[in-house]
């Protein structure tokens, strides 16, 4: 099985786009490509999915790279283009905690688990004016996109939308819901909870 490191797939996206990070990644659209073809890198590779809390560097810190789950498949993406939610997402609840969901019995921010959660996550997109309006427009849905659901028994869900579609236009999704990271068709198959597209410029990303 193929192993995910974030060596290679610095390398497999300069190959793909021929140009160094930075320098694709200064217009919306070669940003969003970036981080849906990091997303798509990480199909199939050993990454195993588990939800164990483990003590994280800061900032930029990770789990080991053979462990995951879902809101770290937008997590590893979105640091392809020098944008850290552990940072951002920490920050943000240092001066805003209140605003944030309580049902985890916190009663102050934790750096190790605090952006590995869907609801965190979606809660910082939306103060940061990251959501959009979708519904069932295809073309509202565009590479780099972060979309929210809530599965059967309300497990929150996160999913980075790639580069790829299906036969009818569907765009395909890149996520991480047991076993290994997935590229599915999955964008209507339960009831979504958020539709974002985080655009960082580049003098405002976090290295």
């Amino acid at each position: 099985m193929r192993k995910y490191n974030i060596a290679f797939i610095g390398f497999a996206i300069l190959v793909l786009f021929g140009l160094p990070l930075a320098a694709q990644a200064q217009n919306q659209t070669a940003y969003g490509h970036l981080i849906a073809k990091t997303a798509e890198a990480m199909v199939g590779a050993d990454i195993q999915y588990d939800p164990a809390y483990v003590g994280l560097a800061y900032p930029f810190g990770d789990v080991a790279q053979n462990r995951g789950v879902c809101a770290d498949v937008v997590i590893r993406a979105y640091r392809a283009v020098n944008v850290d939610f552990q940072k951002r997402v920490h920050e943000d609840m240092k001066t805003n905690f209140s605003q944030y969901p309580t049902r985890w019995g916190l009663s102050r921010p934790d750096r190790n688990i605090d952006h590995r959660r869907v609801l965190n996550l979606e809660v910082y997109l939306r103060r940061q004016g990251a959501e959009i309006a979708g519904g069932r427009d295809l073309s509202a849905y565009q590479p780099g996109d972060i979309v929210a659901w809530t599965l059967p028994g309300g497990l929150p869900h996160m999913g980075i939308v790639s580069t790829r579609k299906a036969s009818d236009g569907e765009p395909l999704i890149v996520h991480h819901i047991g076993g290994r990271p997935r590229l599915d068709k999955i964008l209507f198959e339960w009831d979504m909870t958020g539709h974002y597209r985080y655009f960082v410029p580049e003098g405002a990303r976090d290295r």
